[in-house]
Order: C-alpha cells, then structure tokens, then sequence
C-alpha cells in the first residue's frame, strides 16, 4: 500500500472515530446515569438534570416503560439536548418502568394521581414552584394530571408526540 492512500485511510479512521466518541460517551452516561433520586414514602424516583435557566420538566415517551432513555432513543428530537442551553432541563424515570431506576407501588384507585405525586414531588424537592412542562406520548395525558392538579404551577405546557387519552384508548 502507497504512503499516500495508507495516509488518507490513518485520516479516515481517526475521523470516523473522533465522530464516533461522543455518541459513544453519551449512550454510557444514559444507561449508567448521572442523576439522582428523590425519594418520598415507598416510592423513590430517578431524575437528572441539565443546564440552567427557568425549569423545564420533560415526560419522556413509552407509555408505562418512559424512561430518560427516551430522549436518545425513540424521541422525535433530543429535548434534553436541545433546550438544556436554554432552561433547566428536569426528567425523570416513570415509577416501575422495566429499564427505569424509578420504584414504588402505584395507588390502584388512583394511578395519574400517582404519577402526577412524583412529577410535582419532584418539583418540590428541587425548590421548584413554577415550571414548563413538555411531555412525549404518554406525557401528553400526564401534562393534564398536572393541570388539573396544580395549574397555577405550570407556566407553559407542550404536548408533543402525543398519542391515545388518559382513559387508555390509544389511536395512533
């Protein structure tokens, strides 16, 4: 092999490969996980944050296996990425997600109401009273919840991605 064409593919391969380390590192960091958990009673949710400025709380997608895995895996766009130069970007694993971090019973009688009590539990735990809310899928009927809930909290609410209702009939 030439010394030229050994020297154009040394440069490709070290390319390919500087291109490659970042996604790399970022697929590591969302299995492993940088955040931290918020624990209340029986129940204690896994959360991350990034960046800074007014918060941002972001419902991943999935139905009830939404996790923050979401955001680099199946979101139509990495919100985290997007807007954590811009807000403080809040999300969290949805309680008993199968490859979430996030564990506790949910009330039979009244399971939104549950996972709405981690979303803003959450909030609180953060020093949080004002927020933006921008849910996925399965966020769209939790962004209600919280509406109903607490709708003097929520500055802005953004459904995006959203499917079915929160009574479970489901539509693409």
């Amino acid at each position: 092999m030439g010394l030229t064409r050994r020297t154009i593919l040394a440069a490709g391969a070290a390319a390919a490969a500087t291109a490659a380390l970042p996604r790399a590192f970022a697929q590591q960091a969302s299995k492993g996980g940088t955040g931290k958990f918020y624990e209340k009673g029986s129940v204690r949710i896994y959360y991350e944050e990034a960046g800074a400025g007014f918060p941002l709380m972001l419902l991943p997608g999935g139905g009830l296996n939404s996790t923050i895995s979401f955001f680099t895996a199946n979101s139509p766009f990495n919100a985290i990425e997007e807007f954590k130069g811009q807000y403080r970007c809040i999300t969290a694993d949805l309680r008993n997600a199968p490859s979430g971090q996030s564990t506790g019973p949910v009330e039979v009688d009244r399971p939104w109401d549950s996972y709405a009590d981690d979303q803003l539990g959450l909030m609180d735990h953060l020093g949080i009273d004002k927020f933006m809310v921008m849910g996925f899928c399965i966020g769209g009927p939790f962004i209600w919840s919280l509406l109903r809930r607490a709708p003097n909290r929520i500055a802005a609410a953004v459904a995006g991605a959203a499917r079915g209702v929160a009574s479970g009939n489901a539509r693409p």
